[in-house]
């Protein structure tokens, strides 16, 4: 699913049009955006938690040349899911055997 599905599922669902629909899911995107810059953590219950946490600087290995390369420390944006969320996809591995 892509964001332009995305946004025709909410509009269906919801009985919106297109455009609220889209206006809608931008705003959510543009809040969760913004709350992580700011180094909030923002939870949806039953959907999960996006958080920024730090990734140390490392030394990694250029696969072409087997040189050393230094890579930066760096803010990288996590997901853990929550629990219905778990027990959606779940339920959907079980079904299919």
């Amino acid at each position: 699913m892509n964001k332009n599905d995305l946004i025709a599922s909410v509009a269906s669902s919801a009985g919106l049009s297109k455009s609220d629909s889209t206006r809608a899911i931008e705003s959510l995107l543009d809040a969760v955006t913004n709350s992580l810059k700011r180094d909030e953590k923002v939870s949806i219950v039953g959907f999960g938690n996006f958080s920024v946490s730090e990734r140390k600087a490392t030394t990694g290995r250029n696969p072409r040349t087997g040189e050393d390369v230094e890579i930066s420390a760096r803010k990288v944006v996590t997901f853990k899911s929550g629990q219905k969320l778990k027990e959606a996809v779940k339920t959907l591995s079980n079904d299919s055997e």
